[in-house]
């Protein structure tokens, strides 16, 4: 059977398993082309067909380009009208979206926004984290309700509802569904069960991995600051004649003190450029204009002591909301507070709820990005590029976007932001 088209996606995500499944149970063909994330995404040729930059896309061999991932699963589901995917009637073709809108928008912004938190992807708040978690409940007991007379959500056989509420499920159980809640699900994990370990499906699927507990936020762990120096022990000297102390004397029995070490950023060459006048410089000035805060970078900037750099969550694919995300660059420009005297960031969230990415510019110390911001415990997160605002016009084009809050970026524009200043 000749490819319905080009899938581009990367196995982890949970979308892939629906649209694959939904191939496998439909008898459709997908060729599935070598895909590297942040990269491919990102060259022209692919933004030309989807704009928004964002996977699962499908390419049909028909011209059909589509970017998300439950258009996609329907589209290919409908390609194959025999299959009973959709439903077999406009009633139950209707429970089926409803049941599929209800496994995305109920259950699955909830568990991944719990799981962002505790992977620190998003700052952790213990009053969202319980309010979330007391949603996502509800929202899982009504499910096993539901499910406690029925085999399959729709009908009496396999459809798209099935698919994507698995899918789901097997992340639940993973992180929020442990076994004390499990417990209370029994028809739930039948069912998760059920949809897995149908022949077609097993190896799209892989094993299920059941949390014993519910996955915790860990706070990252503070360094421990260097024990002081102990104190010599006094030796025992025989009696001398007793003389009248002078200023001489007690400053001789003072312990002298180490000098705390230095942070390495502090042993470059002194530079001729002034973080802390930039930084006044961007608060106090238009950012573009003749004499915008941009142009005083510009006429001062040293690029042997500073380098700028952009800056790109990797995890896009898993931002939910535009002011969670939002607070998430807050939370990540907190935890560099050490790094203060040796960096200015502007970092956004661009694009909308549901389809959105983080990204945006640093001015820091030296010549390379880690050790100003390995002082945050999610650093790793976040991918630096390292940018060359002088010669290079796209380079400069996107580091005064981002300054500017005005950046675009395949077809995203600025939503929200943060500055660390």
């Amino acid at each position: 059977m000749p490819s319905v088209g080009k899938f581009y996606n990367v196995p982890y995500m949970r979308q892939s398993k629906t649209i694959l499944s939904v191939c496998a149970l439909a008898g459709l063909e997908l060729e599935i082309p070598e895909y590297k994330h942040h990269e491919d995404n990102e060259k022209p040729e692919f933004l030309a067909k989807f704009p928004i930059g964002k996977i699962p896309a499908f390419e049909g061999a028909n011209g059909l380009n589509l970017s998300e991932g439950a258009a996609i699963a329907r589209y290919l589901a409908g390609l194959a009208p025999n299959s009973g995917l959709l439903g077999t009637t406009p009633e139950e073709a209707a429970l089926v979206d409803q049941w599929v809108h209800f496994a995305e928008s109920e259950i699955a912004i909830k568990n991944d926004t719990i799981a962002a938190m505790i992977h620190n992807r998003l700052p952790y708040n213990k009053g969202i984290h319980t309010s979330v978690a007391d949603s996502e409940m509800r929202c899982l007991t009504s499910l096993e309700t539901y499910l406690s007379t029925r085999t399959f959500l729709v009908g009496e056989r396999i459809t798209l509802a099935d698919i994507t509420t698995a899918s789901i499920l097997q992340r639940v159980v993973a992180v929020t569904a442990d076994a004390a809640v499990r417990s209370k699900l029994v028809n739930t994990v039948r069912f998760l069960e059920t949809i897995v370990h149908q022949p077609k499906l097993e190896a799209i699927f892989g094993p299920v991995e059941y949390v014993e507990k519910a996955l915790q936020w860990v706070p990252p762990k503070k360094e421990k600051a260097p024990a002081p120096p102990a104190a010599p022990k006094e030796k025992k000297e025989k009696e001398k004649p007793k003389k009248v102390a002078d200023e001489d004397d007690e400053d001789d029995n003072l312990v002298p003190e180490e000098p705390k070490a230095k942070n390495p950023l502090d042993l470059l060459p002194k530079s001729t450029f002034n973080l802390e006048d930039w930084k006044r410089a961007y608060s106090n000035k238009d950012t573009r204009g003749a004499d915008g805060s941009l142009e005083w970078f510009y006429a001062n900037f040293d690029k042997e002591g500073f380098s700028v750099w952009r800056v790109d969550f990797k995890y896009n694919e898993e931002l939910t909301l535009v002011f969670m995300s939002s607070n998430q660059v807050g939370g990540f420009f907190n935890r560099l507070e050490a790094s203060r005297k040796y960096l200015f960031g502007s970092v956004g969230v661009l694009g909308e709820n549901n389809a959105s990415i983080i990204s945006g510019a640093l001015i820091l110390r030296g010549q390379d990005a880690k050790p100003v911001v390995d002082c945050a415990p999610d650093f790793e997160s976040y991918e630096y590029k390292k940018l060359d605002v002088f010669e290079n016009q796209e380079d400069k084009a996107f580091f005064e976007g981002a300054l500017a809050w005005d950046l675009e970026v395949s077809g995203k524009k600025w939503a929200d932001g943060k500055s660390f200043k």
